[in-house]
C-alpha cells in the first residue's frame, strides 16, 4: 500500500493493493494531462515501515545519526524488508533515484528491531540506554522542556533490595573477604549468588517475590506519600496540593536472581517540576521517609503448601541524598553520573546477572537445550510448576518463567518526573527530517515494502560474526555497507 502525504486528501491513484503488482503507469502514480506531459501530483511515500522523507542509506537499513554517521540494526536481530522505492520527476517522467532491496548487499532493506536487551541487539539497546540517560538526567538537572530549577529540589537516590531466601555464595565488602563456604571468591566466580545448600533454598519464595515486586513497589510509594504527609502534618488527601512525589526507577537482577530497584525520587511543588516544593520539604526528610516507608511496605501473597506468604523489602535499604558532592562512599558525582548509573540497567535482563534466558519458553522441555546455570534453571522450573496452579494463574508465571517470575517493566517513571521516551524519539525523527534533503513538490516518491523475516541468511550471519570481532572494521562496514 502506498499513501499520499503533503496533500489535503489522498490522490485517487495513491493506493495500490499490496498483493497484486499494479500496471507500470499505476505503480508510478502518474497520469496524463493532455499533450503537456505529466501532471504534478502530491508526494507519495510508503505507509509501511518507511519514514516520511527518509531515503535509506546505501547498504540498507541505515539511519543517519548526528554528524551524518549511519546507524544500522544488528544483522542478527534486524527486520528484513523487500520492495523498492522510486523518485520520479512528475513533468519529465525521469527516474531520479531508485532503491531496490534485491540490489542491496544483504538482499533486503534492514530496519531496527527495537529490542532493549544488550544480548539481543547491542545497537538498539545502546540507543535505548542513551534515551533513558537523557530521561533521567532531565529530571535531575533540567533540559528537554524541564526547567533547570529541578536541580534545587530535594532528590534522593534509593536502592531497595530483596530479602534473603537462604544463604548464598558472595564476596564480603568489609572485614574478612572469605565467604561462608570458607573460600574467597574472585570477581566473576560462577558460584557467586548460588545457594550454599540448594536443597534448603526457598526457590518458591524467591520466584513469588519476583512476581510480587511491582506490587510491593506500588505499596512502598503509597506509604511514602503517607509518611511525607504525616511529617508535614497534612491529611494525605491534601498532600498533592502542596507537594508532589516524582520518581524514575529501574529494576536490576542480583546474582542470586532476585530483583532490586534503583530509583531517583524527587519532591516537587503541586505543578511538578515547574514549581518549587515548600520549605519544609528537605532532602533529609525525603531520605528518612524512604527508609521508614521501605520498612513498612508489605503485601500479602498466596498460600503455598500450607504456608501463607507475605513479601517485604530486605534489610539493605540504601538512601543517598543527591547534592552533586558526596555519593557512594565519598566519590564526587554529578547528576549525569547518577543518570548514567541508573540508565545502564535499563538494557539488562536476567541474562546479564544470572546467565539465564533472554526469550520466552514455549514448553519446559526447551530448557534442556539451553545453556543455563543450575540455580537459574531451578528458578525457571519452579516458576513453571507454580504457573500450573489455578490460584496463581493471575501471575502468568509460565509466561514469565524466563524472567524468574518478574513481570514488571524494567524502567518506569511518574508522569511529572521529566520528558518521555516518545518525546525523545519524536525529537530524533524531527532532527532526521531537518537534515534530509527536501523533496521537490513536483517529485513523485513511490515506495512499497513488505516484511520478509528477521535476521540474516547463514552466509551473511557468518560475515557479520567476522566483522563483530573488530570494532574498527565494524564501524567501517556499518558506514559503507
Amino acid at each position: 500500500m502506498v499513501k499520499a502525504h503533503g496533500a489535503d486528501r489522498p490522490h485517487p491513484r495513491a493506493y495500490a493493493p499490496a498483493n497484486s503488482p499494479p500496471s507500470p503507469r499505476r505503480r508510478l502514480g502518474v497520469r496524463r494531462a493532455g499533450a503537456s506531459g505529466f501532471s504534478a501530483l502530491p508526494v507519495v511515500r510508503c505507509a509501511v515501515f518507511a519514514r516520511p522523507g527518509r531515503w535509506p542509506a546505501r547498504g540498507g537499513g541505515a539511519e543517519s545519526g548526528p554528524g551524518g554517521r549511519p546507524r544500522r540494526a544488528r544483522p542478527a536481530s534486524a527486520g528484513r524488508l523487500e520492495g523498492q522505492r522510486t523518485e520520479i520527476d512528475a513533468f519529465t517522467g525521469e527516474i531520479l533515484r531508485e532503491l531496490k532491496s534485491k540490489e542491496l548487499p544483504a538482499g533486503h532493506l534492514l530496519v531496527r528491531c527495537g529490542n532493549r536487551r544488550t544480548t539481543r541487539c547491542p545497537s538498539c539497546a545502546e540507543l535505548y540506554r542513551q534515551d533513558t540517560y537523557h530521561l533521567i538526567a532531565a529530571g535531575l538537572r533540567g533540559g528537554k522542556n524541564i526547567p533547570e530549577q529541578v536541580a534545587t529540589h530535594p532528590r534522593v537516590f534509593a536502592t531497595l533490595t530483596a530479602p534473603s531466601f537462604g544463604p548464598v555464595h558472595g564476596r564480603r565488602v568489609g572485614g574478612s573477604a572469605r565467604c561462608r563456604c570458607g573460600r574467597t571468591h574472585a570477581k566473576g566466580d560462577p558460584l557467586l549468588g548460588t545457594p550454599l545448600d540448594p536443597e534448603c533454598y526457598d526457590y518458591t519464595g524467591a520466584v513469588l517475590w519476583n512476581a510480587h515486586a511491582p506490587a510491593l513497589w506500588a505499596r512502598f510509594m503509597l506509604h511514602l506519600r503517607r509518611t511525607i504527609a504525616a511529617a508535614a502534618g497534612l491529611p494525605q488527601r491534601l498532600l498533592s496540593k502542596v507537594v508532589r512525589v516524582s520518581y524514575a526507577k529501574v529494576a536490576e537482577y542480583q546474582q542470586r536472581g532476585l530483583i532490586h530497584f534503583h530509583a531517583v525520587i524527587r519532591l516537587d511543588g503541586p505543578a511538578g517540576p515547574y514549581t518549587p516544593p515548600p520549605t519544609w520539604a528537605t532532602p533529609d526528610l525525603l531520605a528518612d521517609a524512604i527508609q521508614i516507608s521501605a520498612t513498612r511496605a508489605r503485601i500479602d501473597g498466596p498460600e503455598v503448601n500450607g504456608r501463607a506468604c507475605s513479601f517485604a523489602f530486605g534489610e539493605q535499604i540504601d538512601t543517598r541524598v543527591i547534592r552533586s558532592s558526596v555519593f557512594q562512599g565519598g566519590t564526587t558525582i554529578t547528576e549525569g553520573k547518577v543518570a548514567g548509573y541508573v540508565a545502564k540497567y535499563a538494557t539488562k535482563g536476567t541474562e546479564a546477572a544470572t546467565g539465564t534466558l533472554d526469550h520466552r519458553l514455549r514448553k519446559i522441555t526447551d530448557l534442556w537445550f539451553e545453556s543455563v546455570p543450575e540455580h537459574a534453571a531451578r528458578m525457571i522450573r519452579t516458576a513453571w510448576a507454580l504457573g500450573a496452579r489455578d490460584d496463581l494463574k493471575h501471575l502468568n508465571l509460565r509466561k514469565w518463567a524466563h524472567m524468574l517470575g518478574f513481570r514488571g517493566h524494567f524502567s518506569t517513571k511518574t508522569r511529572a518526573y521529566s520528558t518521555t521516551l516518545g518525546v525523545l524519539r519524536t525529537a530524533r525523527a524531527a532532527w532526521h527530517r531537518r537534515h534530509t534533503p527536501p523533496t521537490s513538490p513536483t517529485t513523485l516518491v513511490l515506495a512499497h515494502w513488505a516484511y520478509d523475516g528477521t535476521g540474516l541468511t547463514p552466509d551473511l550471519e557468518r560475515l557479520a560474526a567476522l566483522i563483530h570481532g573488530s570494532p574498527t572494521r565494524e564501524r567501517a562496514v556499518t558506514a559503507g555497507a
